[in-house]
């Protein structure tokens, strides 16, 4: 094997393992660093979206839910968003279609990709309970691509800088060799007695001096052990020499991986840069609005089905008695049987079965009035005719009192004065939802055995609806704000303000106005004057 293929072959190797493990390495830092980033930049986005939509899904406020979802859509590498409840049911889905509408697996690292989509989620809680989760999906096509540029580029430098070294080597193997079988062809001549020997030179590198070594060792073998010595310094100058070269390349070296380190710094400047996301505004805190209208005939619903299954329990006693007559004898029938009349006159069975219809009625009505609220709040501020009919204030006002009965009883006491016959036009669950709001806010407003009363009068040609109280009042400085959305003077937690916003909306959208009248420690009147059916139907 000749001195020219060793050369080429040995820096080859050694640059080849030195490059191949700075490129190992380097690519496992980058891919690590953008996995890491990808993960930290996805649970932060779905984290923070989480927050956001919890107020929209404890509220069943689907609007504002999909409003957001579409905001953050408006990141260009997020491909879909899906918001889900407890169990499972979708509150709200936007995005590519064909990465929402396949089978969710969520994804913990960047190996995990296998369909160009990053999929995370986060629980939706308060207070350590969960509500749903939120679940999005990021592509990581561009992170693929930067990561995949990079490796080319890597490769590509490597390649370059190989074929440079061994071109280098190349050369210099081939150089080296011809000036050596000049040395080896004159250092034969000597061995053979030519001391007349002279080898030419024409340059001034490192061969030429050996060459120039050389004459003077030809024209000094007669010489003494001085001459010798001389030589020897010579050769041990030229071995520094090169030293000198071998750290020369070694400098070179380090330069080219500080750029390749430089280089990955900026690959991983620019995957920091992936991780920020546009901050998310809250837009007010809804739970306690919301729980504040719903529960009052959620809560009703739940006391007529606690004595509906009082009921239940006292049929289900005679039901086991009379099927036992049917498998005994006369004498303990008889028994059974006066047992069966004791219980019936005990239980009073006729009670029962006109209140159990009477139960059931009105907690479909609530469950109504739930579905109501919650249409309602979902279309605040749009104008809406189209389950709009005649109806009568009266009968609605009726049917508010029933549901609101067992809340309010127990602090104060509720008197009607129902005197209008006019019919009105108008969408019979929001006005439920208005009055509902009226009656639960005077009760609030009064303390143990305060007074509410509500009555309706026909005017010219307009119906008038009034609630009253004998509760606190309102304060001065609070009467233009009261019907803002989000004002509210109740602690924080117990309120949004959102109730009179939403009535004051529904009744202008009745073509109505809705005005307040309130003095400081005696009461507060809401007064509604809706548009009388039938003079606007004859106008």
């Amino acid at each position: 094997m000749s001195l020219r293929f060793k050369t080429v072959i040995g820096v080859a190797l050694i640059e080849a393992v030195l490059l191949t493990y700075l490129i190992f390495t380097v690519f496992g830092y980058m891919s690590q660093s953008a996995g890491d980033a990808l993960l930290k930049r996805a649970k932060t986005t779905a984290t923070l979206f989480a927050t956001t939509a919890k107020d929209p899904v404890l509220t069943y406020d689907l609007a504002s839910l999909e409003s957001f979802s579409e905001e953050l859509l408006d990141n260009p590498d997020i491909e879909y968003v899906r918001v889900l409840d407890e169990n499972g049911s979708v509150f709200s889905e936007i995005g590519n279609e064909q990465y929402a509408r396949r089978p969710f697996k969520e994804d913990y690292s960047l190996e995990d990709v296998d369909d160009h989509i990053f999929d995370t989620t986060a629980i939706i809680s308060e207070s350590g309970i969960d509500y749903g989760r939120v679940e999005l999906g990021i592509n990581t096509d561009s992170i693929k691509a930067l990561i995949e540029e990079s490796r080319r580029l890597s490769l590509t430098i490597a390649v370059v800088e190989m074929t440079l070294v061994a071109l280098f080597s190349f050369l210099l193997g081939t150089y080296l060799t011809q000036q050596l079988k000049v040395i080896r062809r004159s250092a034969k001549k000597i061995s053979q007695g030519d001391y007349s020997v002279k080898i030419k030179t024409k340059s001034n590198d490192e061969i030429a001096e050996v060459a120039r070594a050389f004459n003077q060792m030809s024209a000094a073998l007669s010489k003494s052990e001085k001459s010798r010595d001389e030589k020897d310094e010579e050769l041990l100058e030229l071995n520094r020499t090169l030293e000198q070269r071998v750290e020369r390349r070694t400098e070179k070296i380090n330069r080219q991986i500080q750029e390749l380190e430089a280089a990955n710094d900026q690959v991983a400047l620019a995957q920091a840069k992936l991780v920020q996301s546009e901050k998310l505004a809250s837009v007010g805190q809804l739970a306690a609005g919301v729980a504040h209208e719903i529960n009052n005939p959620i809560g009703f619903v739940r006391s007529n089905l606690n004595t509906l299954s009082d009921y239940i329990k006292v049929y289900q006693t005679l039901l086991q008695n009379y099927q036992k007559m049917a498998t005994v004898d006369n004498e303990q029938a008889l028994l059974i049987a006066d047992k069966i009349h004791k219980q019936e006159l005990k239980e009073d069975l006729q009670f029962i079965n006109e209140d159990i219809e009477e139960l059931l009625r009105d907690s479909i009505e609530g469950t109504t009035r739930v579905r109501d609220i919650v249409h309602g709040l979902k279309n605040f501020s749009r104008a809406n005719d189209i389950n709009k009919s005649d109806c009568n204030v009266n009968e609605i006002i009726s049917t508010v009192l029933k549901v609101v009965n067992n809340e309010l009883k127990y602090k104060c006491t509720i008197s009607s004065d129902l005197q209008s016959s006019s019919p009105i036009y108008g969408n019979v669950g929001e006005l439920n939802q208005v009055l509902v709001n009226l009656l639960m806010n005077a009760g609030q407003a009064v303390e143990t055995n305060g007074e509410v009363s509500i009555e309706t009068r026909d005017l010219v040609d307009q119906v008038q609806i009034k609630v009253s109280d004998n509760g606190s009042g309102i304060k001065p400085e609070f009467m233009e704000k009261l019907f803002d959305p989000f004002f509210t003077t109740k602690p924080v937690g117990e309120g949004t303000g959102l109730g009179l916003s939403i009535s004051f909306g529904i009744i202008e959208d009745h073509g109505g106005e809705i005005l307040v009248s309130s003095e400081e420690n005696k009461g507060t009147t809401f007064t509604i004057l809706l548009p009388n059916a039938e003079l606007k139907a004859a106008a």
